[in-house]
């Protein structure tokens, strides 16, 4: 069966991550969140999948190539061009990529389902598409009930007693929310929907190909189902995700690595003298990280492969991605560091280049001098400045 995972988004709200990073491959612990969607499709019989790359599309390429070690066959559809030698990506948006793909050659011949490659979810994808071909849906959108507090931070499906969808409400006030049924980004498909987006422009799935359906009177249902899903299209939510796993709320998710102690988990080769950190788990470390004497790590926390947390600094309810150094003193309490950037769990960054304070967090792979020595030289020339 033939799927289509959406990843042409710039993420720019998981930024800065995504600079580097495309969101398909923001890593859980090490695995990025895409591959968790090829493991099940690959257990529901999708195994045809094909993949809509924009921004750092030639990342995404890479990583998953032709999908064979994954179990399943993968393809891509770029959009965008080349500029003076650079791929620079122009997104069609969530249906326009469908329509791409279906006006290049003809792919979608049979029942579908598309995913947002930004989500964890254990759905059970073969119960969808059987409720989908008996309601003779051309559409169906997965939704899951959310409290009604929370109802404000999604897009809200409203149906009648059938199923059937009456309209949307995009983030609606609590009081006027007319559902709990929020839309997870999960769609399943019958070919015709092509018909339905326009050829050579972008085109959204939510903000226009649905309302178009209800407004023509489309055979077009919900299904609220009970299952896992874990959203990190925002830096918050990559936060929750991470938390989630370290604390076993997340059930689909395995902790990498050797459970060194309980709640203590670690890659390859990692250089810590237990007798002289304080580590209070659930705690990851990635392999080939280096913990120094007099470091304090308090989960839920992870460290990425190939950091250096040195003597004194703390690591408090924080994610730190490969290849970081934390200064000597350094206190990092609900932060998550990523390359040059220091990130609160609002998503709020400072680039430590900028603000001059990339000797207190930086790239592990610099060489340092001596910790003493570069104090005495300091202090040598603050005394003898005419020196």
């Amino acid at each position: 069966m033939k799927a289509m995972i959406l990843a042409a988004g710039k993420g720019t709200r998981v930024r800065p991550i995504t600079h580097t990073i495309p969101k398909p491959l923001i890593p859980i612990l090490q695995k990025p969140v895409m591959e968790f969607l090829l493991e099940l499709l690959r257990q529901h019989g999708f195994d045809e999948i094909m993949v809509n790359v924009s921004h750092l599309a030639e990342e995404i390429e890479s990583y998953f190539r032709d999908g064979q070690r994954f179990g399943v066959q993968i393809a891509y559809s770029f959009e965008g061009k080349i500029v003076d030698g650079d791929l620079v990506g122009e997104a069609l948006g969530s249906a326009g990529g469908l329509r791409r793909i279906q006006d290049f050659n003809p792919f979608f011949d049979d029942t579908f389902i598309v995913l947002c490659g930004d989500a964890l979810i254990d759905l059970d994808l073969t119960a969808a598409v059987k409720y989908h071909k008996e309601k003779g849906a051309i559409a169906t959108i997965i939704t899951k009930s959310v409290p009604k507090e929370v109802v404000s931070s999604y897009g809200v499906v409203v149906t009648d007693e059938e199923g059937r969808i009456q309209t949307f409400q995009e983030k609606p006030s609590v009081d006027e929310a007319l559902s709990t049924n929020i839309n997870t980004g999960i769609y399943i498909f019958e070919p015709e929907i092509i018909n339905y987006i326009p050829s050579n422009q972008k085109y959204d799935i939510g903000g226009e190909l649905f309302p178009t359906l209800v407004e023509k009177g489309a055979p077009f249902y919900a299904v609220n189902m009970d299952f896992e899903w874990v959203d990190i299209g925002k830096v918050p939510d990559y936060w929750h995700a991470i938390r989630g796993v370290l604390q076993r709320d997340i059930k689909n998710v395995q902790i990498p690595g050797i459970e060194v102690k309980p709640g203590i988990y670690t890659g390859l080769n990692v250089a810590v003298n237990w007798d002289k950190v304080n580590i209070q788990g659930p705690v990851y470390i990635g392999g080939m990280t280096h913990i120094e004497d007099g470091a304090t790590i308090i989960g839920p926390s992870m460290i990425g492969p190939n950091c250096w947390i040195c003597g004194g600094a703390t690591v408090d309810n924080s994610v730190i991605f490969e290849y970081s150094r934390l200064g000597p003193g350094v206190r990092l309490v609900d932060k998550l560091v990523f390359g040059r950037y220091c990130v609160d769990k609002t998503g709020t960054a400072i680039d430590v280049q900028e603000a001059a304070l990339d000797w207190l967090i930086t790239d592990s792979r610099q060489t340092f001098p001596d910790e003493s020595q570069s104090k005495q030289k300091a202090i040598a020339e603050l005394l003898n400045p005419d020196r």
